[in-house]
């Protein structure tokens, strides 16, 4: 039977999501504690691969069992029981058995958190960042995003996708609070994607390129025609969408 987990994570002590050698990621950490709470070996899928030091505030993974869980929610309670402080267990469902957390997904939404002044409860959940920014302009440049698809000059170089296109439907900075969040959402994203998106805005905001060039960056196609990226701990994974119709 396959079961959907639903998580939640700070990502600061950890290399990512992805299990990997000599290095400490969230999904180890969560296939540990759930193989002691269900006595078996659990290996899971997940929806999407954060980086190093991102967070998530919603993410999906898919594991399969030799039969159904009984009484799901004390499973989840045991689970948060035994799980460090950074990383806890929403809820589990039962889907269907070809279910795939990664390829069923809809939509992915992230998140880039920016203060303008210190503060001591979000230094590792925001990117201080105090030079003056034309927010106008970035918006601008950001809604250029939603007229292409293509968006290998914000890829990382040498991953193994097969494609750089993605759908983007929304990309957009808004001021929430004393934050101003740029808001991104697509049916996939590079890796490397959205902080390199948020780093070339940036040099827009901050009038070292104009709207145009930042179409030009899209048309390129080169990694090193866009900016640096923005650093990780600035980073949420806010939503991973389905079809309402597959949790039913």
């Amino acid at each position: 039977m396959r079961y959907f987990i639903e998580c939640s994570y700070q990502g600061t002590r950890y290399n990512g999501w992805q299990k990997q050698p000599n290095a400490l990621a969230v999904q180890q950490v969560l296939e540990e504690v759930m193989q002691k709470v269900l006595r078996q070996p659990i290996e899971l899928v997940g929806s999407s691969r954060t980086d190093t030091g991102v967070h998530a505030e919603q993410q999906f993974a898919h594991f399969d069992l030799p039969g159904p869980l009984p009484e799901v929610g004390k499973v989840v309670n045991s689970l948060n029981g035994l799980l460090p402080h950074d990383i806890a267990v929403r809820q589990l469902l039962q889907v269907p058995p070809d279910l795939h957390s990664r390829f069923a997904a809809t939509h992915r939404c992230y998140e880039y958190r920016i203060i303008r002044h210190k503060s001591p409860f979000q230094y590792q959940q925001a990117y201080l960042f105090r030079p003056a920014l034309d927010v106008v302009a970035m918006n601008e440049a950001a809604a250029l995003l939603l007229r292409y698809d293509d968006f290998e000059s914000f890829s990382k170089i040498h991953t193994d996708v097969k494609t750089f296109r993605c759908a983007i439907n929304e990309a957009q900075w808004v001021l929430h609070g004393e934050a101003l969040v740029f808001r991104v959402r697509a049916n996939r994203f590079l890796r490397g994607m959205v902080r390199a998106l948020v780093g070339t805005l940036l040099e827009v905001g901050l009038e070292k390129r104009t709207v145009a060039d930042f179409e030009q960056v899209i048309l390129a196609k080169n990694r090193k025609q866009a900016g640096a990226q923005a650093p990780a701990h600035g980073l949420f994974l806010t939503e991973v969408g389905y079809p309402a119709e597959l949790f039913s």
